[in-house]
């Protein structure tokens, strides 16, 4: 009998260590970053700055979009880590001053960020800064959006979600602020010094 309590004694203390060593690495930033790496963020971080963009945003957009992919391309066209369509693009190169822009250069990773960067700024200016709008818009295309706010089928609120017509576009939004608040928690350098 007391053989059988050492024995019960012993699995709960290894029980016991097992659930400490997950509530640890639950609670590790380290490895939470092994599921939520952060490629390319040099270059996200220059055209946040660039562009007046949160970089943390950009990289929620291109692990939505492309999962880091530059050589992504959708069924619908679009290409690279922001997963552009080729004539937004030729369209934000036009308005950004880019000379020489042709549609393949959305495979490279420094022009495809900042290509979608200046285009996420855009639609951020054009929404009022309203990240639920602007992630909407990027997805669904700023004319769909607009249609839905002036008709009043979405509010253009993340409470009021569900009312977006596109169930992509529902998911996709969903994704993408899940996604840019851990790269928030994971990566934000002044939260980690508060």
């Amino acid at each position: 009998m007391f053989v059988i309590n050492i024995r019960r004694w012993r699995l709960l203390l290894i029980i016991l260590l097992i659930l400490m060593a997950i509530v640890y690495l639950l609670q590790a930033k380290w490895f939470w970053r092994v599921f939520y790496p952060w490629p390319y963020q040099e270059e996200m971080v220059q055209v946040g700055v660039t562009h007046g963009v949160d970089p943390y945003l950009l990289a929620a957009i291109a692990r939505v979009e492309s999962a880091f992919n530059p050589l992504a391309r959708s069924d619908a066209g679009a290409i690279g880590l922001m997963q552009i369509m080729p004539e937004t693009a030729s369209w934000a190169a036009r308005q950004m001053g880019f000379k020489g822009f042709q549609p393949d250069m959305l495979y490279q990773p420094e022009v495809n960020l900042s290509i979608g960067g200046w285009y996420l700024k855009d639609l951020l200016r054009e929404f009022d800064g309203n990240i639920v709008v602007a992630l909407a818009a990027y997805n669904a295309g700023r004319g769909n959006v607009k249609d839905w706010l002036e008709t009043g089928k979405w509010k253009g609120t993340f409470q009021d979600l569900n009312n977006i017509p596109f169930p992509e576009t529902r998911a996709y939004v969903k994704s993408v602020r899940r996604d840019y608040e851990i790269y928030l928690y994971l990566y934000d350098q002044k939260k980690e010094t508060k």
